[in-house]
């Protein structure tokens, strides 16, 4: 492959609005490597279906909201490309080709495919596409032959099946030796590059709320009315803010507070650049000579300051949803592009071209 920038591969499945953990997650990665790499920014709609089959108008409205989010965070369309995922039939059709790869007892190993199982309280009613999707998956990533993807902490397993599937194509189909270092498989004639991943600074970003039941914090989720949304106006996240979990053990401000496990430290941990004051902070709390309040005003400040400028890019766009998906468009051709190049280089190497 030769190209001017390697390339980079990521995105998001539309199941509503991005939040602070998408941002800490990959969206700031993506922002801060669109002149490094040429990017391709995935909207998987498809992979929403799995959960979500009988919403298809939320699915649709989301894969708008999505792409204004990406251009509100700043995404240049000029330089990276945004994309929706069911216009790529070659998706679809590597996604066969790739399942008869996966045996179905590594596929069940996966622990986000538990994990969702669970948290979304799906029990045994689940469609036979919810298990296809991170095969569908490894075809969004390996369609587009990245050389990186930067995810959150929760999308490793399907990084990992990327790369086992990428190693068995190219093994099976391409003749290169099992005992090839994985930066090597292009070089000895691979199709697929055994892709890297790129995490952001933060592993899993939790949210507002308190623990479970077993007293775990909950990841920072829409479905569980906890998320802080790039969205959001000043007022609201305030809100939020003051509304937020913190040592359920204080009861007033001259308390001794616990840093540990508490979601307004680790969010002034991750999200406030004066390091300093949150240090001096945190020992003040420690010792009952702050309260609360002041806290939670402060983050304010940052989270404002943050969010506040993403926000009124999202207004812009709001506006002028044409734009949005001229931009989609111009971006699912060039993504369409590519895509059927490496589908029809699959087939060459499976010998399944005929005409």
């Amino acid at each position: 492959m030769n190209r001017l920038k390697p390339r980079l591969l990521t995105g998001d499945t539309t199941t509503g609005r991005l939040h602070l953990g998408h941002w800490v997650g990959s969206l700031e990665n993506r922002v801060a490597l669109q002149k490094e790499f040429d990017c391709y920014f995935i909207i998987a709609n498809v992979q929403a279906f799995t959960t979500r089959m009988d919403r298809p108008g939320e699915v649709h409205q989301s894969v708008i909201d999505i792409a204004i989010d990406y251009l509100a965070a700043g995404i240049n369309p000029q330089i990276s490309t945004i994309f929706i995922q069911s216009e790529i039939k070659a998706i679809a059709e590597l996604t066969i080709f790739f399942s008869m790869l996966v045996p179905f007892p590594r596929l069940m190993r996966n622990p986000t495919i538990k994990d969702e199982i669970r948290d979304k309280g799906l029990g045994e009613n689940y469609p036979v596409g919810f298990l296809l999707y991170p095969i569908n998956q490894v075809a969004d990533i390996l369609t587009f032959r990245p050389e990186i993807v930067p995810v959150g902490e929760d999308q490793i397993p399907h990084i990992e099946l990327t790369r086992e599937v990428a190693r068995k194509f190219n093994q099976l189909y391409c003749g290169v030796d099992s005992h090839t270092a994985d930066e090597d498989y292009v070089a000895k004639g691979g199709l697929f590059p055994i892709v890297d991943l790129k995490l952001g600074r933060t592993r899993r970003l939790i949210g507002t709320g308190g623990p479970d039941c077993a007293g775990h914090l909950l990841k920072m989720s829409k479905s569980l009315n906890n998320a802080i949304f790039l969205s959001d106006n000043a007022d609201t996240i305030a809100k939020k803010v003051m509304n937020m979990y913190t040592d359920p053990k204080r009861l007033k401000a001259s308390d001794k507070g616990e840093i540990e496990n508490n979601p307004l430290w680790i969010f002034h941990d991750i999200f406030n650049p004066d390091a300093v004051w949150v240090d001096e902070a945190k020992e003040r709390y420690r010792a009952g000579k702050i309260g609360d309040v002041e806290c939670k005003k402060k983050l304010i400040d940052v989270l404002v300051a943050l969010i506040g400028p993403i926000a009124a890019r999202r207004a812009f766009y709001e506006k002028d949803q044409t734009e949005v998906l001229a931009i989609l468009k111009q971006g699912t051709d060039k993504a369409n592009a590519v895509a059927e190049e490496t589908l029809k280089l699959a087939k060459e190497f499976m010998q399944q071209i005929y005409f």
